[in-house]
């Protein structure tokens, strides 16, 4: 265990022992990863963070799979199926403009649970759906679950130090999203099957919604309760005893808003996120009508792009937080910059591939580095303005479903397919150019400037943290 420095606020401190090495410099952030470490407030966090948002995105995603057998049912035309497909990514924007500063003054924690037992509901009344509108009117409300990204992403940022954040929300990130694949298989190749065994295909998808709605639920309710707002304690608690100064959630927001680097961001993260969101969608509809494979073999082999969240998106954090060490933030933005070209290119080969076996080989790397440059952007969120990275965490993730939203209007609205993914590949392509504007005070940029001497002696790691033997009990919960 490790020792916390006696300062000021040590008696006052939810915890005296860290099980991983903090920097108290940063808050008690730590400043190393310990995937098999349960332990609090750290770990626990972690794994409450990416875990909830697993669970939001197979909710959120659930009946993507679905969607060949609801479109008979309803007897939608694939304009109204892209209707519905839309309004699931497009309730979410809103919501993430509103949770960003809201973390910021409350803490992701209590946010996370209640987002999410919420998100529960409508997904258990997927049943009741009769038509185009009250199909589109629920997948809005199910969309707002998708918010949840926004505390997944301040709730690692909260627990660990900027030299390894990257990383870390990359990870939780990363492994939330998977959610989108695991629904795709567990829902379409898995539960639905099930479900029609002992029931007609109509009642099936009807009433199989509400086994991860169960879920999610309980999961809501559970994370309030065992896990902590930072590595101090909850923010409530921490400003009764006067180590947090109140926050103010509009303040907040107006910083993170008039920062122009956020912006910037919210169209790269629109270009990567909301590509994978517009997959999602998508990819079992279009390999069942595109290659003429059963529902289930087509949610099976789309499943494969979210798959690729297991370790794309943490390994695109993992390569942005390496760069930083050799080259600071320049490293940083080369990444990006990389990620988002290769991901633009492999859009392009994918809309023009006609073979079914080149087509997934081809999903495999397009998703790789979908979810690479998603794990680059968080890598760089925290130091655009760090007093508000909330604010600028949810602006961000907003430009994920905006990009959705633009790209399923692509899809709707086009001629073809094709038509709608060479759109799609070209503002990717365009996108990544917009690295070169990113100028964060104290940073290295693409086209030049220095480092500061602060800035520098960070990220050539020569400041010290305190260091502990391994923790022999992770599941630690005593202070």
């Amino acid at each position: 265990m490790t020792e916390v420095a006696k300062g000021d606020d040590y008696e006052l401190k939810a915890y005296k022992t860290y099980a991983l090495k903090v920097d108290p410099d940063q808050n008690d952030k730590a400043s190393e990863i310990k995937l098999c470490n349960f332990s609090r407030p750290h770990m626990r966090a972690f794994h409450c963070s990416w875990f909830s948002f697993f669970l939001a995105f197979f909710i959120w995603f659930a009946i993507a799979p679905l969607m060949p057998e609801i479109k008979k049912t309803l007897e939608l035309t694939g304009q109204q199926a892209w209707t519905s497909n839309i309004c699931s990514v497009a309730g979410t924007i809103f919501m993430r403009f509103l949770l960003g500063p809201l973390c910021d003054k409350f803490g992701a924690r209590i946010l996370m649970g209640l987002v999410l037992m919420g998100a529960s509901i409508p997904c258990a009344m997927t049943g009741l759906v009769t038509s185009s509108l009250t199909l589109s009117i629920l997948r809005f409300f199910i969309g707002l679950g998708g918010s949840t990204f926004v505390m997944c992403q301040y709730w690692s940022t909260s627990m660990f130090t900027k030299e390894v954040v990257g990383t870390a929300n990359a990870l939780v990130g990363g492994w939330g999203n998977l959610g989108g694949g695991v629904t795709q298989i567990v829902m379409g190749s898995a539960l639905f099957p099930l479900f029609k065994l002992g029931m007609s295909p109509e009642l099936a998808w009807r009433t199989v919604a509400i086994v991860p709605a169960i879920f999610g639920f309980l999961t809501g309710f559970t994370i309030i309760r065992i896990s902590d707002d930072s590595p101090k304690g909850n923010y409530k608690d921490l400003k009764e005893k006067g180590i947090m100064p109140e926050v103010s959630a509009a303040a907040s927001f107006r910083d993170g808003a008039l920062n122009f680097n956020t912006w910037l961001l919210f169209i790269q993260y629109g270009c990567c996120f909301g590509v994978e969101l517009t997959m999602n969608n998508a990819s079992a509809t279009y390999f069942k009508e595109t290659f003429e494979l059963t529902t289930e073999s087509a949610a099976a082999i789309a499943s494969i792009f979210g798959w690729m969240n297991l370790f794309a998106r943490g390994l695109g954090g993992f390569t942005s937080d390496i760069l930083n060490r050799k080259m600071g933030m320049r490293g940083r933005l080369i990444w990006q910059t990389v990620t988002l070209l290769i991901e633009g290119a492999m859009v392009l080969v994918f809309a023009n591939t006609t073979s079914l076996g080149l087509a997934i080989f081809i999903l495999v790397i397009f998703s790789s580095f979908v979810q690479a440059a998603e794990g680059s952007t968080y890598g760089i969120v925290p130091y655009v303005d760090p007093p508000a990275t909330g604010s600028i965490s949810g602006i961000v993730g907003a430009g994920g479903n905006t990009g959705a939203v633009c790209f399923g209007l692509g899809f709707r609205q086009l001629a073809s397919t094709k038509s709608a993914f060479t759109l799609m590949g070209c503002s990717i392509l365009g996108s990544s150019l917009l690295t070169f504007l990113v100028m964060i005070k104290g940073h290295r940029s693409l086209l030049g400037g220095e480092d500061s001497e602060a800035i520098k002696s960070a990220w050539q790691r020569s400041g010290q943290t305190l260091t502990a033997p391994d923790d022999k009990d992770g599941f630690d919960d005593t202070a």
